[in-house]
């Protein structure tokens, strides 16, 4: 006989299996699942398939493993990421967060709903390239690194000020987010900082499934992350968590550790206001540098690259409970 708590014990060894499946079915020496790979591509669906035909290959008296995939169509889950301020590298952050959640199987695609100063097309190296029309519906760009995205900085001229108002901007935010998305089920949204118009437009309209906050860690960005929180918080909609950037910064020369910003501000935050720490990036001149270049540090494997795919992580954990 399958010991039915050995069964479940080996699906909990697989992590990226929680959430995903409903009791396993149980008939004498077979063992039969319904996994839910809604938002993973087709190779991070057949990995965590035989990742968990592997976990259940190790239970005593399993002779027959049936494993049905599913997939639940819907339109994008919108992630938003904000901050209360600007010059907090939230953008920056948005980029990275897209490519690597990308990178670790998800159907991600990328919104700069910035409008007023859109700048991921620079960071991930689009600036060139002009979205078209489909049955009047704008067809996202490709993007250099496996991210679909679209931003106002792709329809107006490089260096061209956006001088809408209120409506009008609402209207173009409409239509970076109501585009051909296709496959993508999740939409990472940059955000302009504040609680202004645009934020007001999306909460409404298009209600996000949740919220990242950036801030550095000195107490003013802080405050005004507090600010960014409580506007999500009167909307419902749910705060995934903090990420503190500019976080201590590595001399080149000689390696030592200082911390211009401060340090640990936006978790002792988190932890005063009930909501996770989602991680820390440094303050780092490979960033810098990728960033200026539209080469995201999250596409490569440099120690940089690390902090994003850890927040990634996270965020897709979240994604898979939620």
């Amino acid at each position: 006989m399958i010991d039915p708590a050995t069964v479940a014990a080996a699906l909990a060894s697989v992590p990226g299996a929680h959430g995903r499946h409903a009791a396993p079915r149980i008939a004498d020496s077979r063992v039969s699942l319904i996994l839910d790979v809604t938002g993973l591509d087709s190779a991070s669906q057949g990995g965590l398939r035989a990742e968990v035909e592997g976990a259940l290959r190790s239970v005593a008296g399993v002779a027959e493993i049936r494993i049905a995939l599913t997939s639940e169509r819907r339109g994008p889950r919108l992630i938003a990421v904000a901050s209360g301020k600007g010059g907090v590298g939230k953008s920056t952050l948005a980029a990275n967060l897209a490519v690597a959640l990308a990178r670790q199987g998800v159907a991600v695609g990328l919104v700069d709903a910035d409008i007023y100063g859109p700048s991921q097309p620079k960071l991930l190296s689009s600036e060139t390239e002009k979205p078209v029309f489909t049955n009047g519906k704008l067809d996202p760009i490709t993007g250099t690194y496996g991210v679909p995205m679209l931003s106002v900085g792709h329809l107006v001229k490089p260096g061209q000020a956006v001088a809408w108002r209120g409506p009008m901007a609402g209207k173009a935010l409409d239509q970076l987010i109501d585009a051909n998305w296709g496959h993508v089920l999740v939409l990472v949204v940059d955000m302009p900082p504040g609680t202004g118009d645009v934020q007001l437009s999306m909460i409404a309209k298009h209600k996000p499934a949740g919220a990242v906050i950036v801030s550095t860690p000195q107490d003013l960005a802080l405050i005004d992350a507090t600010r960014a929180i409580d506007l999500f918080d009167q909307a419902g909609v749910p705060i995934i968590g903090l990420v503190e950037n500019m976080s201590g910064y590595a001399c080149p020369h000689c390696g030592e550790v200082s911390n211009p910003f401060g340090h640990g501000g936006a978790q002792a935050a988190a932890s005063t206001l009930g909501h996770a720490f989602l991680g820390r990036i440094p303050l780092d001149i490979a960033i810098r540098t990728g960033s200026d270049a539209g080469e995201p540090p999250a596409a490569g494997n440099s120690p940089q690259a690390a902090a994003f795919h850890e927040i990634a992580g996270r965020v897709r954990a979240w994604l898979g409970e939620a």
